[in-house]
């Protein structure tokens, strides 16, 4: 049984009465499925079924029909920008604790670290358009803290897609801010067994039950301990209705599905080309493959004899042609148009600075509500430990996007321009050590020599770049000495 049709086994047995929820199911359960792709792509039958087409025949197409996901690729290049520098993070008061380190270390009781669980919150975020996180403690009534360091307690997060959360509401404070004051969701999935958890301020109600007796196997409530909902909603980017994000790939998965209907009208069409029906009567025996031999009846009139129906579609290069439309317009909704692929070697250099911009600002959009986010999330930690927030946490604000193959191309022309000034091409060297960006022990091997700038006797200014060359051009009258220019110093290019 796939994850998709396993939770809708659960939302039906369970239930849900938020509008809000109903509304956005499906469109949730479809951007799950295109990010997913492989079997739960195919079980939610994205194919547009042809006219007169049987189930077996429809099946048969599902399962040729490959999918080219656009939508996994996209979000991660975003998480690739995102979280190719780890965030800053100043933790305060909390850093002296000795559950944080473990926290770090194994932020959801399952081995994911903190950095890793971001990186999931990020995923999905991007998918649904936003997500939850629940940050929880488990209540072993201890009475001292150094009870709970024996008993290995401490706060833990869980990230929460809006599949799974079945029901919450909000309520506004005398200080205008709006906050959860209930929440509903299926935590856990363990074959049949299905275990559903709902917060409010005071109580935590758990329900265990079976979905295929639809038996209730164990129900109780406990403490709310905090005394709040300790829920953060993450955020790809929000809309008008409050809880509810707009997802990265909303347009891009309907883009997905058009791609994916005309691979199958390739598929079809090259099929149809090498394998043309037969018209028959149904008396008349027809084999099947290469120089196959047809039996007609002698008696037959020679107006019904067999012949094949030829193909007359759309040519398959025009449909090619059409997919890498629609690829170049995914392209440019998600602004990866210079980073995918090889788009960057059609796309001029005034293009990609501009493709760059646009996905430097979208990232910066999205690191902020990542942000955003995780401080929202510690001080929600920071209460279950008796303590306050007082650290900070900073993504990357702005992503360093480089169209490095044009750099490459402008020192190129620029060095083979031959400049008089020594120092332009010390600049030049300068740009091309830079561009190498390389490690400490590569910088470590070239501190051992200068380059230095060498004159002729008639002037001409020359780049010693090793001691041999420096050795060479000194027998050969050169010095460090500009004649008509009086002293140039050492130039050291590192």
């Amino acid at each position: 049984m796939t994850i998709i049709r396993s939770l809708d086994q659960d939302i039906n047995s369970v239930g849900s009465s938020n509008q809000l929820y109903m509304d956005y199911k499906e469109r949730w359960k479809f951007y799950l499925e295109a990010y997913l792709g492989g079997e739960e792509w195919r079980n939610g039958n994205h194919l547009t079924r042809y006219q007169l087409e049987t189930d077996a025949e429809y099946r048969a197409r599902l399962r040729e029909t490959p999918l080219d996901n656009h939508c996994k690729s996209v979000v991660s290049v975003y998480n690739s920008f995102l979280f190719r520098t780890r965030p800053d993070r100043d933790f305060g008061a909390l850093q002296n604790l000795p559950e944080l380190a473990d926290f770090m270390d194994d932020a959801d009781l399952e081995g994911t670290s903190l950095d890793n669980f971001m990186k999931d919150v990020s995923t999905w975020a991007n998918v649904f358009g936003h997500c939850f996180i629940m940050v929880s403690k488990p209540n072993i009534d201890a009475i001292t803290r150094a009870d709970e360091l024996r008993g290995g307690v401490r706060p833990y997060v869980s990230v929460l897609t809006p599949l799974v959360v079945l029901d919450w509401s909000y309520e506004r404070q005398p200080n205008g801010r709006y906050v959860i004051d209930a929440m509903k969701y299926i935590e856990d999935i363990n074959d049949e067994i299905r275990t559903v958890k709902q917060w409010t301020p005071d109580t935590i109600y758990t329900w265990i039950h079976n979905t295929e007796t639809g038996e209730a196997i164990d129900a109780f409530e406990e403490e709310n301990q905090l005394g709040r909902v300790p829920v953060v909603v993450a955020y790809n980017a929000k809309s008008i209705v409050r809880g509810i994000g707009v997802s990265a790939i909303a347009d891009i998965s309907d883009m997905q599905r058009a791609i994916y209907n005309a691979h199958s009208e390739i598929t079809q069409s090259v099929r149809l080309d090498s394998h043309p029906s037969m018209v028959t009567t149904p008396d008349v025996q027809v084999g099947t493959g290469a120089g196959a031999l047809i039996h007609m009846p002698e008696t037959m009139d020679s107006g019904l004899k067999p012949y094949l129906l030829e193909f007359s579609g759309a040519n398959i290069e025009s449909i090619y042609r059409g997919i890498q439309q629609q690829i170049d317009a995914i392209d440019k909704m998600a602004n990866t148009g210079a980073v995918r692929a090889t788009e960057s070697r059609t796309m001029s250099g005034v293009a990609i600075e501009t493709e760059f911009a646009l996905l430097n600002a979208k990232l910066s959009e999205m690191a902020d509500n990542l942000e955003l986010a995780e401080e929202q999330m510690w001080r929600l930690w920071a209460e279950y430990q008796d303590s306050e927030w007082t650290g900070y946490i900073d993504y990357p604000g702005s992503f360093n996007i480089r169209n490095t193959e044009g750099e490459i191309r402008q020192l190129q022309i620029a060095a083979s321009t031959d400049p008089v000034d020594p120092r332009v091409k010390a600049g030049i060297d300068n740009k091309i050590m830079h561009w190498l960006d390389l490690d400490d022990d590569e910088k470590q091997e070239l501190e051992t020599f200068q380059v230095h700038i060498m004159y002729s006797p008639s002037g001409q200014a020359v780049l010693a770049k090793t001691e041999a060359e420096h050795l060479a051009l000194s027998e050969l009258g050169y010095t460090h000495e500009y004649l008509e220019g009086g002293d140039t110093p050492t130039q050291d290019l590192q």
